[in-house]
């Protein structure tokens, strides 16, 4: 029996954990994320938010209405002093399959990123073929990643500042080969409950010594400005992220997605709140004069 609580823990923490597993839970259904038989593959990088996709989708699987498997899989990247029999053991003591894959991408990014430039792109890439492929190997048709709320809305303004795109990472993704399906399970949840939850939890976590580092990185910048919004109005981010899956195509400016030539005359669904809603808004002024070049309307009594 895996075990999913701490020895010492409180009402609190149980709630904690209740609202994680209620939010993953939902945000499953709501992108059908994980079927029945599904193979999906669990990465695991040893930092907190994978650790806790792992163990709240071992909690879902005990109490799913349907029979899925889970593979938990580290990519081991040659890093210099990097724990080797850290993971595998903790495995090993859940009891669960598990993959742990050599692949020397360390070396790679050292070779071609010049010093004192991030290293992040390049090394996502690399690690991206290497998992896909993997997952190909294992029959997995689904690949979870342990990106959570405040991942997407920090990629949504680092798109934004550095892309020119409105563009996130999606709760789920096809690969552009057709051959993988990639989750987010930890999508509704927040980065606070989750380290809240991994601490009291006490993973056996393995920090990222190739990137983790980069100070500098835009990501932790942007990481900055919204934490610093938080502080200023409590609720922002997910009020941010709450937008992204709210989307009204006619009052953007794309026009792969809405017909802005062919828009001729007004349609309901088209009108701007911000303005009001002029039918019903108007009866409080009346036009009362149109002479000349002087147009006035009057309130009504």
């Amino acid at each position: 029996m895996i075990k999913h609580l701490p020895d010492n823990h409180s009402n609190n923490f149980i709630k904690l954990r209740n609202s994680l597993i209620s939010a993953t839970g939902k945000a499953i259904g709501d992108y059908n994320m994980i079927e029945d038989g599904d193979t999906v593959l669990v990465c695991m990088s040893g930092g907190k938010d994978s650790h806790a996709m792992l163990m709240i989708l071992l909690a879902l699987q005990e109490r799913a209405p349907i029979n899925f498997k889970l593979i938990a899989m580290n990519l081991d990247q040659k890093q210099p002093g990097f724990p080797a029999d850290i993971l595998p053991a903790y495995f090993e003591k859940l009891g669960i399959d598990y993959r742990i894959v050599d692949a020397d991408t360390y070396s790679i990014v050292k070779e071609k990123i010049p010093e004192g430039r991030t290293t992040c792109s390049l090394c996502s890439r690399l690690r991206r073929g290497v998992i896909y492929t993997t997952a190909k190997e294992l029959g997995a048709n689904k690949i979870a990643l342990g990106h959570h709320r405040d991942d997407i809305v920090e990629t949504l303004f680092l798109n934004l500042f550095f892309g020119a795109k409105m563009k996130a990472m999606p709760p789920k993704l096809a690969t552009n080969d057709k051959q993988n399906i990639v989750i987010r399970p930890l999508a509704y949840c927040s980065e606070k409950d989750i380290a809240s939850y991994a601490r009291q939890m006490e993973f056996p976590i393995i920090p990222c010594d190739l990137c983790g580092s980069q100070e500098n990185l835009q990501r932790q910048k942007v990481k900055d400005m919204l934490q610093a919004w938080e502080r200023e109005q409590p609720g922002r981010i997910n009020n941010i992220f709450r937008a992204i899956t709210n989307v009204e195509p006619s009052h953007l400016a794309d026009t792969d997605l809405y017909d802005f030539k062919n828009l001729t005359q007004a349609k309901a669904n088209d009108e701007d709140p911000l303005f009001g809603d002029i039918a019903n808004e108007g009866a409080a002024l009346s036009l009362a004069n149109t002479e000349g070049n002087k147009i006035e309307f009057i309130r009504n009594k």
